[in-house]
């Protein structure tokens, strides 16, 4: 079992990021995590992580990023750069991306076509990161005799997807590699577990059991802040059911979780903390026990 710490929203400068990767070595998590959001206050994940897998060697880095929109060709690059000079601690997981405004429409994709880019592109990164030369011609583009060289250090390079979906589900067990959704009880973890599976089954492929985990956004503490956050996630987005409020719940939560076989953990306060060392300080104490 393994707990990465995520950086929110409204925290961005090295500063912080070197205060945040530092907490995360000092306190025995596993990794940091970047997600992407294009019009909120939050770092390009890739750059992010560029520069803290080089500050921080031991650390392992990880990226909720956006899926559709992306040249297929100039990601892959990316990526393989990234896992290439990290020495393979890069972990990706590739979400559909908000469908609120203004992000909605700066992806640039539509909503009903964001699925169609996935299933698209899942299949066109591992060729391209394999170092096979491909050619191509789809909804993503055209291209031919393309070759990617650094390839990753990780041969493969895994693809874990987000989404709670029917199809997202049903997509995660035909193409990824593992699964991280985010906002969900432990009840809708379990039963989108079952489909992944199912639909894994169907493709003959097969999920490794320990490839399922969950993005856990919690609040650390019952004050004002930290109803102002809650609030504000219940008028924005589904899901603040899910958020466990004071360190004793989310350890509740994440036991869980574990109950349920599910052991791969992306904890993100939803309000920022003024001192990342004080903030896992706590949280180690809570739940850093649990990883093994």
């Amino acid at each position: 079992m393994r707990i990465g710490i995520g950086l929110g929203r409204g925290s961005s400068g090295l500063e912080v990021l070197d205060q945040l990767c530092e907490a995360i070595v000092t306190n025995g998590f596993d990794s940091l995590w970047l997600s992407e959001v294009l019009t909120g206050a939050a770092m390009d994940p890739l750059i992010g992580l560029g520069v803290a897998a080089a500050r921080f060697p031991a650390l392992k880095i990880g990226t909720t990023m956006l899926a559709p929109g992306r040249n297929p060709v100039r990601l892959a690059k990316s990526l393989a750069t990234l896992d290439r000079l990290s020495e393979g601690r890069l972990l990706v997981t590739l979400v559909p991306g908000l469908t609120e405004q203004p992000e909605r429409d700066a992806i640039g994709v539509e909503v009903k076509r964001r699925g169609e880019h996935l299933d698209e592109l899942l299949p066109l990164l591992r060729r391209l990161l394999s170092g096979e030369a491909v050619s191509y011609e789809g909804p993503l583009g055209r291209f031919s005799d393309v070759t990617i060289s650094p390839t990753p250090v990780q041969q493969p390079l895994e693809f874990w997807l987000g989404g709670m979906v029917k199809s997202s589900l049903i997509r995660c067990g035909r193409l990824a590699d593992g699964w991280l959704p985010s906002f969900c009880a432990v009840e809708e973890a379990v039963a989108g577990r079952e489909v992944i599976d199912e639909a894994a089954e169907a493709a003959g492929r097969r999920i490794d059991p320990e490839h399922f985990g969950v993005s856990v956004a919690y609040v650390a503490r019952d004050d004002a802040a930290g109803e102002q956050a809650l609030q504000s996630r219940r008028n924005t987005r589904a899901g603040s059911a899910a958020i466990p409020v004071g360190l004793p719940a989310l350890r509740a939560t994440l036991e869980s979780f574990i109950e349920a076989d599910f052991s791969k953990f992306v904890l993100r306060p939803l309000v920022a903390p003024s001192s990342w060392s004080e903030e896992l300080s706590e949280l180690a104490d809570a739940v850093g026990a649990l990883q093994t």
